[in-house]
């Protein structure tokens, strides 16, 4: 006889266990309530199995109730142990109760997922490898957008916590799955009214201390709340919750701005045929010059910024729910986050001229210098100040309908609307830089002998503010915006018990605008006279700045410096009549343009179909769960982008041709939109195994097909080319809105064991083929202007154009292992686990030539023990990462380098104390060893950048009702 149990006997027989069990704590949760809840969400889990015997309508429950922290892992190990694929989750501990304030530093505790922080706090996620834009982002089970405007990153840091029920990553590929993750899908779930009826309210109120801030507050306020409750015999909820958080916080740096990297045999002397500037000249003057066969790199300059950020962000999400029959439920959600943070900054900085080396090297066929001295050849010491600030936004609105059609079939609807914008916050721009100098510099020395890159100056004379004069600016200004419209009709048929299959179709239309604008004076020289601003400079000191590097405190180090309000020298330059250019809005060029000179447009309309077979059966005394899918992607891309319009080519030289932009009638130069497009296509098949040797003991076997479609940047239309052409042609350079997806053949094996209450352990071995990486090619021969015609041939001009194509393929494989313990009744617990990543796509320090290399790959690892009874739970959590590539730094001369990220290491602490049933009161503590970042080049000698952020603390109270 078939057993099943309908979408309204599901319904109630969850609300009449979750009611009985219910109790109005903020540390009580039930894992029989979890489970018949969820099963709402994913109406196909089995609830409960009839007996055996006469009585087939007997369901048996028993109640398991876990409290605290130990009911989140209980819920993620359950969400682990059922799934087909490889999946991995946490879970809040009850509403408003989120493990961690922000969801990215969560997602860092599971096995293989590491984060990228800005400003000291958790941003975006890189999952076995793949760095962020290899990583699909959905809310509810729908893609969500991002606001960078150039990759498909999204940022955690939008997202407050409190209203966050669980998040799960996917770590293999599933039909049912939106596409668009080769590293993983990662699902964060709001909370749902009718998952648990009742009212339920909790609100929180925080007061963070951030001690890497100066000028900011020392305290701020963080404040969350959300409210659910069920109407009309619980056919009828509403969730409601809301945050607010301003937050202070300082990043102090040191940076070397680009290395440039040359092989041994280039020098500065002219006639050997093998000099280029910036190359290191054979003299005395150089102590252990590289060799010939050796590569080495030269500084270009080196500085230091002391950056204080204030940010404000609302969170607000509204969930309303309607079950006016046992069979079929509507939900109605609207998810709003804003983040509005402003930067000020005041900075020094020495730039070198490759003059007057002399230099001290390291010894190897890496050669990095010890020691880099210049004498006399650029006597600027330049001092800089900023004010900007960049404004986010996201609105998400969606509708969902569950039908239960019958005992066999089940139907879901699901539409969504999202957005994510950002933009300037402020009248500087998103990006202000006005630089003044002191013409004073003799020597020019920097010291690599240690954590932090020291800038020592030989001056003329003291610091004078008698001395300094307004220099260049840069004001830039981007915006960016992403809407997604996704429909989805999905469904699940039951042939049996034990075999089902699952089947819908999705339409994605996805589009992307990215607009810049740049308003630069290259008065590098100076444009006032000395004194005229000497008023408005403040002296300071960048002692004490570093103290948390090792070498921080080095009396070799330059540290006077002038600071200033970057308005009113602005102001002062523009009422003295020194200024030398019309652009930006306000026509001095000391201020942003909002007429974007770049937009890029590129809209994705996608077709998605999928069907997946489930089947459970038994291979001897084992059981069996198999589940086969096959999903279709068909994408059509339209790319648009502003480009010059241009009129003709004329002659400049006996070789040489200009193409001139057309003018309007006001002599302004006329830009049009460009459209490219492209359109692909793919199967993707996968197929998850399942063994369970025992009721503890499981063993997975996984094989899936997963995309993850080119950045926009990549993707972009329009042509642009080179000012000066040759008498054959000329050089550009456009996006490729024709290229593929990078695709990965991806395979998983993994054993698990599940014993005690929320304990298991987890060995898995995982390798990813990827082919279409992403590199540079050379179009020949293209006419791109057929009106534009050369005045030496008479013919249209032809143009050599270099374009993103698909052309590199690249392994990665890896293990992770986990474990998870609870040590009986004792209340004390650990979690840890590791992943160990390799791929033969890592970059080649003993090489010039241009290569492919995957950002992200590092190994990880996560260390935490815990503590809970009824009224006190303590969390002490230590999350680590390797060393990382995290891209190419540009050079002036020779050729880029590589920028690795050296490992880091960070200690969090949480602790709680309940002094009753509704009230909490808690500590949260972030890198509470004030642990920095420090990143290099070929290697660790050449430090990039060191930068020292502080720890943060959050203390609070927390009440239910």
């Amino acid at each position: 006889m078939r057993s099943t149990i309908s979408f309204g006997e599901r319904t109630r027989l969850s609300r009449a266990v979750t009611s009985a069990i219910y109790k109005p704590s903020t540390t009580r949760s039930t894992m029989l309530g979890f489970a018949l809840s969820a099963s709402l969400i994913a109406p196909t889990s089995l609830l409960a199995q009839q007996q055996d015997g006469d009585d087939q309508s007997a369901i048996t429950l028993e109640e398991v109730v876990v409290t605290g922290y130990r009911s989140s892992l209980k819920r993620a190990r359950d969400i682990k142990q059922d799934s087909d694929g490889i999946v991995d989750a946490i879970s809040a501990e009850d509403i408003g109760v989120f493990p961690d304030t922000n969801l990215a530093e969560s997602l860092q505790r599971i096995t293989g997922v590491s984060i990228d922080r800005s400003r000291g706090e958790g941003s975006k996620v890189t999952v076995r490898g793949f760095g962020p834009e290899f990583n699909l982002v959905t809310l509810n089970g729908r893609q969500m957008p991002t606001h960078d405007g150039d990759s498909r990153s999204f940022d955690f840091a939008d997202l407050a916590s409190e209203g966050i029920a669980g998040v799960q990553v996917y770590k293999t590929g599933n039909a049912d799955v939106p596409t668009g993750g080769i590293g993983s899908t990662i699902n964060i779930q709001t909370a749902k009214p009718l998952d648990a009826p009742g009212r339920k309210s909790v609100l929180s109120l925080k007061a963070v201390h951030d001690t890497s801030t100066n000028e900011g507050d020392d305290i701020t306020p963080e404040l969350s709340g959300i409210y659910t409750n069920t109407f009309a015999d619980d056919t009828f909820g509403i969730a409601i919750s809301g945050s607010y958080q301003q937050r202070d916080s300082g990043v102090n740096t040191g940076t070397v701005g680009d290395y440039n990297n040359f092989a041994g045999t280039v020098d500065q002397d002219w006639a050997s045929g093998t000099a280029q500037w910036g190359g290191l000249p054979r003299d005395a003057n150089q102590i252990n010059r590289p060799g010939d066969s050796d590569i080495y790199a030269v500084p270009q300059s080196l500085g230091y910024e002391i950056a204080e950020f204030s940010r404000e962000r609302i969170n607000g999400q509204l969930t309303m729910q309607w079950q006016p029959t046992d069979n079929l439920r509507a939900t109605v959600d609207y998810t709003y986050s804003e983040v509005d943070y402003e930067r000020t900054f005041n900075n020094y900085s020495g730039w070198f001229n490759y003059g007057g080396q002399q230099t001290e090297y390291s010894s190897g066929p890496i050669a990095s210098p010890v020691v880099y001295t210049e004498v006399g050849s650029a006597p600027d010491f330049a001092m800089a100040a900023g004010r900007d600030g960049v404004r986010t936004e996201n609105n998400s609105i969606g509708v969902n309908v569950q039908w239960q059609v019958n005992d066999r079939l089940s139907l879901a609807l699901d539409h969504h609307n999202s957005d994510a914008k950002s933009g300037a916050s402020g009248n500087n721009g998103t990006a202000s830089q006005l630089a003044i100098a002191s013409f004073t510099r003799d020597r020019t020395t920097a010291i690599f002998d240690g954590d932090l890159p020291i800038l020592n100056l030989g001056l003329s004379r003291s610091l004078d503010p008698n001395d300094l004069i307004v220099t260049g600016s840069v004001f830039d200004n981007k915006a960016t915006e992403m809407e997604i419209e996704q429909s989805k009709v999905s469904g699940r048929f039951d042939f049996t018990d034990t075999s089902s299959i699952d089947f819908g179709i999705q339409l994605t239309d996805v589009e992307n605008t990215s607009q810049f604008s740049n308003v630069q004076r290259n008065t590098w020289g100076g444009t006032t006279q000395p004194g005229d601003i000497a008023d408005l400079l403040t002296p300071a000191s960048s002692a004490g700045a570093f103290d948390q590097i090792s070498n921080g405190d080095d009396p070799r180090l330059q540290t006077d410096f002038f600071v200033f309000d970057i308005d009113a020298v602005a102001a002062r330059t523009v009422a003295l009549g020194s200024t030398e250019s019309t652009g930006g809005d306000c026509g001095n060029g000391l201020c942003p343009s909002s007429n974007f000179t770049t937009d890029r447009r590129t809209k994705e309309e996608s077709t998605s179909a999928y069907v997946q077979v489930n089947h459970e059966f038994a291979l001897g005394d084992y059981p069996v769960s198999v589940k086969a899918g096959l999903r279709y992607e068909e994408t059509d891309v339209e790319s648009r982008a502003l480009v010059p319009a241009y009129s003709s080519i004329v002659q400049t030289g006996d070789n040489e041709f200009d193409a001139i932009q057309a003018v309007d009638a006001s002599g302004q130069p006329i830009q049009a939109f460009t459209r490219l497009t492209g359109n692909y296509d793919f199967v993707l098949p996968n197929l998850d195994l399942k063994i369970s040797f025992t009721d503890n003991f499981v063993a997975r076997a996984s094989y899936s097909e997963t995309i993850t479609r080119p950045s926009y940047t990549d993707i972009q239309g329009g042509v642009t080319i080179d000012s000066l052409l040759r008498v054959s042609g000329g050089n550009g350079n456009r996006g490729n809105p024709e290229l593929l997806p990078f695709e990965s053949k991806n395979i998983d094996l993994s054993v698990e064991y599940y014993f005690g209450e929320a304990d298991y352990a987890s060995v898995g071995y995982f390798t990813k083929d990827v082919k279409n990486f992403i590199g540079i090619s050379t179009l020949q021969d293209e006419v791109l202007f057929p009106g534009l015609i050369h005045p030496l041939t008479g013919q249209a001009a032809t143009f050599d154009v270099t374009a993103p194509v698909n052309q590199e393929e690249g392994t990665i494989d890896g293990f992770e292992v986990a474990v998870q313990k609870t040590f009986g009744d004792s209340g004390f617990g650990v979690i840890a686990n590791a992943t160990i990543v390799e791929g033969d796509v890592e970059f080649d320090s003993f090489s010039l030539d241009t290569q492919f290399v995957l950002t992200g790959l590092s190994d990880s690892a996560n260390l935490i023990g815990f503590y809970e009874n009824d009224k006190l739970q303590v969390r002490v959590a230590y999350n680590w990462r390797d060393d990382f590539f995290n891209g190419t730094a540009g050079a002036s001369s020779g050729t880029p380098g590589p920028v690795n990220v050296e490992s880091f290491g960070q200690w969090d602490l949480s602790a709680s104390y309940n002094i009753s049933d509704s009230l909490t009161v808690f500590i949260e503590g972030l890198n509470i060893t004030e642990e920095t970042t420090r990143s290099y080049g070929r290697s660790t000698l050449q430090v990039i950048q060191a930068a020292q952020t502080g720890a943060r603390f959050n203390f609070g109270l927390r009440y239910g009702f």
